[in-house]
């Protein structure tokens, strides 16, 4: 059994756990592509090889040129790392101890109370 995600429009739109034996009685119209469960940020966390960069979920962007498994923008002005397929702020989250939450309209981390 493995995990696959099923594509319309390059969009995430199902999660399934199958045989790839059932995979394959699919009408050709559906688009399956295998994800690891266990990879994320470009890293199987059990030691393995990483599977498209991270486990698929719905609403995850598919990016054939990365064959990688892209999670929704949380900020306009973030960016991504095509290494891991994971976005990032402009500032490098504080290290201070606290709970922060980025605000876009300051383009900082801010302290939660």
């Amino acid at each position: 059994m493995a995990h696959y995600a099923r594509i319309e429009n390059n969009m995430v739109t199902e999660v399934i756990v199958a045989d790839e034996d059932y995979i394959k009685t699919r009408p050709e119209s559906e688009r399956w592509i295998q994800t690891s469960y266990n990879t994320r940020g470009n890293v199987h966390n059990l030691g393995g090889t990483p599977l498209r960069k991270n486990y698929a979920g719905i609403g995850y962007h598919y990016d054939e040129l990365l064959d990688a498994f892209i999670p929704p923008r949380p900020y306009p002005s973030w960016d991504l790392d095509g290494h891991t397929g994971l976005w990032h702020a402009p500032q490098s989250y504080p290290q201070d101890g606290f709970a922060h939450e980025w605000d876009e309209s300051t383009q900082n981390w801010v302290r939660k109370d």
